[in-house]
């Protein structure tokens, strides 16, 4: 019999997003139970839970906007934006609120359906909110939806975003919290998962994620997704990077993450999070279309677009859309998210040999 029939059992019983009706709670070892198996039935098992939840042909579009650049006093192993390092990088003061207006509105033109906005600080101070919620009701206006990334928050700033109507919140937790302290040492693991909470109870949706590449190994990648997916609410996007090095950085020399190892990511992450959306997010420049499209194979159905992210390189739109059509994809409308259930079983009636996962 080929393969290893116990593990393999063991990794289909905990694909199941719901026990007895119930959330599941991953363990370490069940999820990297799931991470370890064949290749092969991994793909298969995210591709299943990806169709009964989204449209396999539709790829969410996002734009990101830098809107304060460098200066941040956290010392981010990976960060270009990091004061400690030397990236070359010059600090910027925050962008006025009209030519963000001007950013957003043509990245809305140019078919992106949600607005993300990152300032490089360790929080926001009190000066800035009027202006951060003047942009985020300004990109509403739009008619897209917002997406904000400034650091930490409290529940006193939570709640002016969120009344502002924010849609989103982006605080990654980067790595595993054994990992993390040789990454990071300026803030604690606890304080971001503190910020993803006060963020949630403010009901703003939480978008966290982490990078690959940072000198962590399989367990500590495991353990990522472990927290990610065992938050009171699974994160609505899931951002899984690949290190771009950056030169002056610590971690500027650091090795390349394998090709297939980034795609277990992925597929991990759909089946562990089945609802959320899967962003194929920063290094995609250093991903083949080959790579790209077994990411989208796996359950990654959002991606950044344009030229730039923050300070790193991205593919360029046009060839975004020439892998589009190559695969067939579409990008999502605006506010599409997961299908209702009438539409869930259309989506599996297309192809009856894919069983429902129960």
């Amino acid at each position: 019999m080929l393969g290893n029939p116990q593990a393999k059992g063991e990794a289909m019983l905990h694909s199941d997003p719901n026990i007895d009706g119930h959330r599941q709670i991953w363990t370490a070892k069940a999820a990297r139970a799931l991470f370890d198996q064949p290749l092969m039935d991994l793909l298969f098992q995210a591709q299943t839970v990806h169709r009964q939840h989204f449209d396999p042909n539709r790829v969410q579009l996002s734009r990101l906007l830098s809107i304060k650049t460098g200066g941040c006093p956290e010392d981010c192993s990976y960060c270009s934006q990091s004061s400690r390092h030397d990236s070359g990088l010059s600090a910027s003061k925050l962008m006025e609120v009209q030519r963000v207006l001007a950013e957003a509105r043509r990245a809305r033109d140019a078919g992106a359906t949600r607005y993300c906005m990152g300032a490089a600080w360790r929080s926001p101070k009190a000066r800035d909110m009027p202006q951060i919620v003047a942009m985020i009701e300004g990109v509403k206006a739009l008619g897209m939806e917002t997406c904000m990334t400034l650091g930490m928050l409290d529940a006193d700033q939570s709640a002016q975003l969120a009344e502002a109507g924010l849609d989103y919140y982006n605080h990654n937790i980067d790595t595993s919290e054994a990992h993390y302290p040789n990454v990071i040492t300026t803030r604690t693991f606890a304080e971001r998962i503190d910020t993803l909470e006060a963020v949630r109870q403010a009901g703003i949706k939480v978008c966290s994620g982490g990078i690959l590449g940072l000198g962590e190994g399989r367990q500590d990648r495991v353990d990522m997704l472990v927290t990610l997916a065992n938050l009171p609410s699974p994160p609505d996007s899931v951002p899984i990077n690949m290190l771009i090095p950056v030169e002056g950085t610590p971690l500027e020399n650091a090795a390349p993450v394998d090709p297939i190892e980034f795609v277990r990511m992925i597929a991990t992450a759909r089946i562990m999070m089945p609802q959320s959306h899967v962003r194929l997010s920063a290094g995609r420049t250093a991903m083949s279309d080959e790579m790209q499209a077994m990411c989208f194979f796996a359950g990654a159905n959002s991606i950044f677009v344009g030229d730039t992210l923050l300070t790193k390189d991205n593919p360029e739109e046009e060839s975004d859309m020439r892998l589009f059509a190559k695969l067939g994809l579409q990008p999502m409308v605006a506010h599409e998210h997961a299908p209702d259930e009438a539409r869930r079983a259309a989506l599996l009636a297309d192809d009856p040999a894919i069983p429902i996962l129960r």
